[in-house]
Parts: structure tokens; C-alpha cells; sequence
């Protein structure tokens, strides 16, 4: 089992750095399907978060694609809030069937492909608090940086372009992913045992991500096996 894990760990950070986010989701389907225990699951995706979403942002930053303006509305409340998810223990049957439904939105995100919408300089602020507080308290509740809730609102509304949203959505998962593991370190962590290995993996598909996501990298086919990774393991944690 943890050979899959290391074969298909890069690959979820590949694809999930090339539209700006971190890859928790991915990494806790990955992790559910092989039995990782819930303990080490939560702390692990967020560890391996910081490290993908850092390396997305800093790439699609350096690109032009970022606007502060329609990215703090958004972490004046999910901050404080990811930091109460994260303290918060759940048992591990009620985690997975959070997770397992909060996978659909990954799974939704993988497949929907938005049209590009007029830029907008500033995101309204009263939608803006109240998206940020409900999805950074799910974040560090279920230990996700929330970007695969954030970023197909955004681009709902159309509050910022593809690029935008993708550069918007990798700091969004950064400073959710750092609140909730700050939260969760409250009562105690547990990394997986082989968290070094992991994290050098999660690098290389992070980098590699990025660098091609944030230019023209079309990642149509390799998208369908993620999609269908997560949709396996949205099925596995709600019905099983």
C-alpha cells in the first residue's frame, strides 16, 4: 500500500498545483482508500498542503496572476475559523463522512471547466466573510485548505478570472492549512511515519505542477484519473 501511495502522490500534487491548489483532498482520498488511520490523516494532508499551495501561489504569483484586493476579504474570517476547526476532534466515522461528501467538490472541480468571465476588482465584502468563515472552518475541521469549495465559488460568480482564482485559491489554502494545523497541534499531532518521503514527492509534483500550470499545461487526461480517485473515494468514506 504505500508503494501506491508513493507513485500516486506526486501525481495529485502535479495536478492539483497546476490549478492552484495544495492537493489535501486528494491526499486524504489517497490516504482513506489505503486505510491510513484518520489520526495521521488530518496532519499529514495539511503538512503536505503547506508545501504544494506555497510552491502554486509563489508560481502563478510571479506570473502577474495574483490580486490582493479579491483575496483578504475572503481570510478575515476563514483564519480564526480554520484555527477552531482544527482544534476540534471528531470521531473518525463522522470524519470520513464529511470528507467523503466534501470529495464531491473536488471531484465537481475536476470536471467543470468555467468559461472565462469578466475580471472584477473587488470581490463584494458581506459574501466574501461569510464564505470565508464557513469554508475555513470546514478546513481545519476536516484538514483541507478549503480551496476546492473557494475556488469554484469564485469562478461562479465570477469574481476573478481562471488565473486569478487559481492564484487566489493557492494562498487561501496556505494560510488555511497553517490556522488549522496551528489549531490542531492544540490537542496533539500525529504525522505519518514516512511524512519526510512524502513531503520530497509532494515537492517535485508541486513544482512541476505549478511551473506548467500557471503557462499552458493542459491536463485534461491525467485530470481523469484523479477525478476518479476521488470519486472512489467519496463512495468508499459515505457508503462503506
Amino acid at each position: 500500500m504505500e508503494i501506491a501511495l508513493y507513485i500516486a502522490l506526486p501525481l495529485i500534487a502535479f495536478l492539483y498545483a497546476s490549478v492552484g491548489h495544495g492537493g489535501a483532498s486528494g491526499y486524504l482520498a489517497l490516504m482513506a482508500v489505503i486505510g491510513v488511520s484518520t489520526l495521521e490523516m488530518k496532519p499529514t494532508a495539511l503538512v503536505l498542503n503547506l508545501f504544494v499551495a506555497g510552491i502554486a501561489f509563489i508560481q502563478f504569483k510571479r506570473l502577474g496572476h495574483f490580486k490582493w484586493n479579491l483575496f483578504y476579504p475572503f481570510i478575515i474570517t476563514s483564519i480564526p475559523a480554520a484555527f477552531a476547526g482544527g482544534i476540534i476532534n471528531i470521531d473518525s466515522e463522522l470524519y470520513k463522512q464529511i470528507l467523503g461528501f466534501l470529495l464531491v467538490f473536488a471531484v465537481f472541480r475536476m470536471i467543470w471547466k468555467p468559461t472565462q468571465k469578466e475580471n472584477k476588482e473587488q470581490v463584494p465584502i458581506f459574501p466574501a466573510l461569510i464564505s470565508g468563515a464557513t469554508i475555513g472552518f470546514f478546513s481545519g475541521l476536516i484538514g483541507i485548505g478549503g480551496g476546492i469549495i473557494l475556488s469554484p465559488l469564485i469562478l461562479l460568480f465570477g469574481w476573478a478570472n481562471v488565473k486569478q482564482t487559481a492564484a487566489i485559491s493557492a494562498l487561501f489554502i496556505w494560510v488555511n492549512s497553517l490556522a488549522g494545523l496551528v489549531g490542531f497541534s492544540v490537542t496533539g499531532i500525529e504525522f505519518s511515519s514516512n511524512i519526510l518521503p512524502l513531503i520530497l514527492l509532494a515537492l517535485i509534483g508541486g513544482f512541476a505542477g505549478a511551473y506548467f500550470g500557471a503557462s499552458v499545461l493542459n491536463t485534461k487526461k491525467l485530470s481523469y484519473v484523479l477525478t476518479s480517485v476521488l470519486a472512489l473515494a467519496s463512495v468508499k468514506l459515505i457508503l462503506f
